[in-house]
């Protein structure tokens, strides 16, 4: 017996491409120094992540601006003040807004992945962002054209930026929804959340029944600078509408949630209803510096078997170690010795439920 384990995606970057990010937006670099450092980030991170020992990689999203912007990063129909996302911490993200149509993609996430085929022959998998995140780029007080059509055209590029993927080798593609729990925050009502849901389902109805088994949906609080946007937003709210989302694979957030067992209960109901999706807990976190050991990641998965079936069940980090590029609270080492806490202890727990 073998339980699938995945990285949510991305890892701390190296202090000198986090410089040569500064200089780029600065002017202060030529393209190919940057390129330069660059590449040895990527190649670093790969053979990190090879060496935990796990069988499906990412690139650690080390050449991203952040999950949520890279494509639409030097658009010139952007402006810098959109809408704000405030964490528990107190500090803030500000989103661009877009100040004039049509809506197009600078740069498609295959782009991320083909750079890391070139460097690796294990499985990869790419992490996009949502239509809905990218849906909040459009001003409450409109721009010339529609509003429908601005979605129109989100719809495209988000299909193509799943599908480029997909079609270049991606062995998954995990879109990133961390403002499906935001919603409710934003909107008790739940209103925006179905917004949302349709949204992103109208994106996964451009996929062919193929695609769509190679899909996956990542869900969390929110993770920056050692703080979230939402945990106090209850689980309980997202999950049935979650749910019907178009994709076979879950990621959800639950190593840091204070009760674990009464998630893994709602999960439990929608996934009777489901039986050909798998869902992959969260068994680290990256929040904290603590690394988990093999023995706790071990009783996490365990925990969770007590609930779901160990045919729909993975394992995975709760969020990305460094969503945003400028994100140090938290090194490469530790990201990297909690993944391999993830990978070992998982194994552990197939290995104590096959003896069953």
């Amino acid at each position: 017996m073998s339980i699938p384990t995945e990285p949510i995606g991305s890892i701390p970057r190296p202090a000198e491409l986090i410089a040569a990010i500064q200089d780029q937006q600065a002017n202060r670099i030529s393209a190919e120094q940057f390129d330069a450092i660059a590449a040895r980030a990527i190649h670093d991170t790969i053979r990190c992540l090879e060496q935990t020992g796990s069988t499906v990689i990412t690139d650690g999203e080390q050449t991203k601006p952040s999950f949520a912007t890279y494509p639409i990063a030097g658009l010139a129909n952007l402006a810098p003040d959109g809408a704000v996302i405030p964490f528990a911490d107190g500090h803030t993200r500000q989103l661009p807004r877009l100040a004039a149509g049509p809506f197009h993609c600078a740069r498609y996430a295959s782009t991320y992945l083909a750079a890391a085929k070139r460097i690796t022959s294990l499985p990869l998998k790419q992490a996009v962002i949502s239509a809905s995140a990218l849906s909040l780029l459009y001003p409450a007080s409109g721009i010339p054209g529609s509003r429908d059509t601005f979605l129109s055209d989100l719809v495209g590029e988000a299909s193509t930026d799943i599908r480029q993927c997909l079609e270049q080798g991606a062995d998954t593609v995990q879109i990133d929804f961390t403002e499906g729990r935001l919603s409710l925050k934003l909107d008790p009502s739940g209103g925006l959340l179905e917004d949302f849901v349709a949204l992103n389902n109208r994106v996964l109805g451009q996929l062919s029944p193929d695609e769509q088994e190679r899909t996956g949906v990542h869900v969390c609080p929110g993770g920056d600078r050692d703080s979230t946007h939402s945990a106090d937003v209850d689980y309980a709210g997202l999950l049935p509408a979650l749910f019907r989302m178009r994709v076979s694979r879950f990621y959800l957030q639950l190593a840091s949630e204070s009760e674990p067992e009464r998630v893994l209960r709602f999960v439990r109901e929608h996934l009777a209803q489901n039986p050909n999706v798998r869902v992959f807990v969260g068994v680290v976190d990256p929040i904290h510096s603590a690394v988990e050991t093999p023995e706790q990641v071990c009783d996490r998965v365990l925990r969770a078997a007590e609930y779901l079936p160990v045919s729909q069940l993975g394992s995975t980090d709760d969020c990305g170690f460094s969503p945003f590029a400028d994100d140090t609270s938290t090194s490469r080492e530790i990201a990297f010795a909690k993944i391999r806490a993830r990978v070992e202890g998982t194994r552990l727990a197939a290995e104590k439920l096959a003896g069953r």
